[in-house]
């Protein structure tokens, strides 16, 4: 029984992210007060409202991936496409790698301090937040999630030389040349997956943690209509919804919850699932580092779990590092495998 606990206790929790998680980690604007823009909107917030109207496409719509997705589509017609689509995306990384992440504890910082390394982080985001939150938690413990970027991200850089990922304008720690911009994957109907080396790298770690994933959590990801290949490749990674009995899905969204259930609901086994409007009320808010061995308490060993101990909304970073201390500690003390202390029980 102590072998199938330890192995159940130290499977992933998974934890997808779309632009609805960076609305949530700086919702009154980044320390230069600027706001995550909707998809809606978003070309005249560009700058390129007079270009796009040049091209006269056929869609009327003013969201980025429609008017991305027609530009794409006839981009052999003509130079004014290909080279109006060339402006957008210069524009569009110009735009995201002008975020800065506020001095105070966002939602992504502690998402980041409320995972291990069995963990990861996947996320459809480009904008460098998640990847400016994880700078700072590095000195608080390297016991970290591992991260995904599946559509890009303006502060991930690559080594093309020696197929490593790091910082954008840092040294490669193998040739000792800067880390280059990693091409960004823009919303059209049929995405490449595969032709990026690190994209495709990505996906295989999604779908490697996700396969053996205890707990998943979706955090402000809706799967827009762009993103039919990507569901359908978490689907076939998650496998058959009636083998999942043991797992436990938690969503959060700010958006009607019977809506959410339904846009799961190949992924729910059952009522083994919970909708949240924010972080803080999640498994991940709720029981930080210790989630996947709440779940097994709760529902294998039957313990009733305190929901009063985890992280707070007005958490300072002192405060944070008081909180998750004695966790770090057993976690330095524990081999790796080992069950850990459970403070939330």
């Amino acid at each position: 029984m102590d072998s199938f606990e330890a192995k159940m206790k130290n499977r992933p929790h998974v934890v997808i992210l779309g632009a609805g998680a960076s609305v949530a980690a700086i919702p009154t604007g980044d320390a230069n007060g600027k706001k995550i823009s909707a998809m809606a909107g978003f070309i005249n917030k560009l700058g390129m409202s007079d270009v796009i109207a040049s091209c006269k496409l056929n869609t009327t719509s003013d969201n980025l991936e429609d008017v991305y997705m027609e530009l794409h589509e006839r981009d052999d017609e003509s130079m004014l496409f290909h080279n109006a689509r060339m402006k957008l995306e210069h524009r569009i990384e110009e735009y995201f790698s002008s975020y800065q992440i506020t001095a105070h504890p966002t939602v992504y910082d502690f998402l980041i301090l409320a995972l291990t390394k069995k963990d990861l982080i996947a996320t459809f985001n480009w904008d460098p937040l998640l990847m400016q939150a994880y700078q700072r938690c590095v000195y608080y413990t390297r016991n970290l999630p591992q991260l995904a970027f599946l559509h890009g991200n303006v502060a991930v850089g690559v080594c093309e030389k020696d197929n490593i990922a790091g910082v954008v304008g840092k040294v490669c720690s193998g040739c000792g040349e800067l880390f280059l911009p990693m091409r960004l994957l823009y919303p059209i109907k049929n995405k490449d997956y595969t032709s990026n080396r690190y994209i495709a790298q990505s996906w295989r770690m999604l779908q490697y943690y996700l396969s053996r994933a205890y707990r998943l959590t979706i955090f402000g990801y809706s799967a827009p209509k762009s993103d039919v290949a990507a569901v359908s490749m978490l689907k076939s990674a998650w496998g058959a919804v009636e083998d999942r009995s043991l797992e436990e899905i938690e969503i959060i969204d700010i958006a009607d919850e019977e809506k959410v259930r339904c846009s799961w609901m190949d992924f729910i086994h059952t009522h083994h699932y919970s909708v949240h409007k924010q972080f803080f009320n999640s498994a991940l808010g709720t029981y930080p580092r210790r989630t996947c061995d709440v779940l097994f308490d709760n529902t294998m060993n039957v313990m009733w779990s305190r929901g009063d101990r985890g992280f707070k909304n007005d958490m300072d970073f002192d405060d944070i590092k008081r909180l998750i201390a004695p966790m770090l500690a057993d976690e330095l003390a524990k081999k790796e495998g080992d069950i850990l202390n459970n403070p939330y029980v």
